[in-house]
């Protein structure tokens, strides 16, 4: 889904996401929390890829061209790219590729180096594989739980032989947690710093409600729609 978000458009930063109003049911009250894979700031844009999980999300996918409601934002907090210095392995499982290529077209604008590693459950759920490479990654390696595409095998695989044959500075990812997590502690083994995008059912996205919680290495717990929703990777508990 492309949104013409005439203001927000411009000021949204890699990582960061959007509160949107799904109009069709008066009983839903809360808004849907989205990432988004990039805006184009001229056109006035942000770029939404999504899945269909429930009822919400069926009726966002069924609008159409011409039909509007209201979004909020920017929320949470996004990549820390000024930090990356690079080279940088980005990996991405699933619905968790939009945010990660959203990061993609920031490296590319620093002009930091980047490799990518995409992972969906079948071949017939990747998305992006033509996108990182337009945004000039260097390599970009697919898995697939089943084989149908790629490495059979999750990205943890990729991420493994990638880190064999280049040092990567940086490692950022987001997808599934036990994902994240097995590409967390392979990036801090090997000496790179890790963020990390964490999935929480952010309900109200503003750190009202405390459903999108995620528990600290160091004790308590920080908001992931607030706090977030990415996050050092040896911040979070895992």
């Amino acid at each position: 889904m492309v949104m013409h978000a005439p203001g927000l458009a411009p000021i949204l930063s890699p990582g960061q996401f959007v509160n949107v109003a799904v109009p069709g049911d008066p009983s839903h009250i809360t808004r849907i929390p989205l990432s988004f894979a990039g805006t184009d700031p001229k056109a006035q844009t942000i770029e939404i890829v999504y899945a269909v999980v429930g009822e919400g999300t069926a009726r966002l996918s069924r609008m159409g061209e011409g039909d509007a409601s209201t979004v909020l934002g920017p929320c949470g907090k996004g990549w820390r790219l000024d930090d990356v210095s690079g080279p940088a392995l980005l990996v991405a499982g699933g619905v968790g590729a939009p945010p990660v290529l959203a990061a993609a077209r920031g490296l590319l604008a620093r002009g930091i180096p980047f490799d990518v590693v995409l992972g969906a459950q079948t071949a017939g759920k990747l998305w992006g594989v033509g996108l990182a490479k337009s945004l000039g990654a260097g390599r970009v390696v697919v898995t697939t739980d089943d084989g149908t595409a790629g490495i059979k095998g999750f990205t943890t695989v990729a991420v493994e032989q990638m880190q064999g044959e280049r040092d990567y500075a940086d490692v950022l990812t987001c997808g599934p947690q036990p994902m994240m997590a097995g590409v967390a502690r392979l990036a801090l083994a090997d000496g790179s710093s890790c963020q990390v995008s964490m999935e929480r059912m952010m309900t109200c996205g503003f750190g009202a409600c405390n459903t999108c919680n995620v528990a600290m290495a160091a004790g308590g717990y920080k908001a992931c729609c607030t706090d977030g929703p990415v996050f050092d990777a040896r911040e979070v508990a895992w």
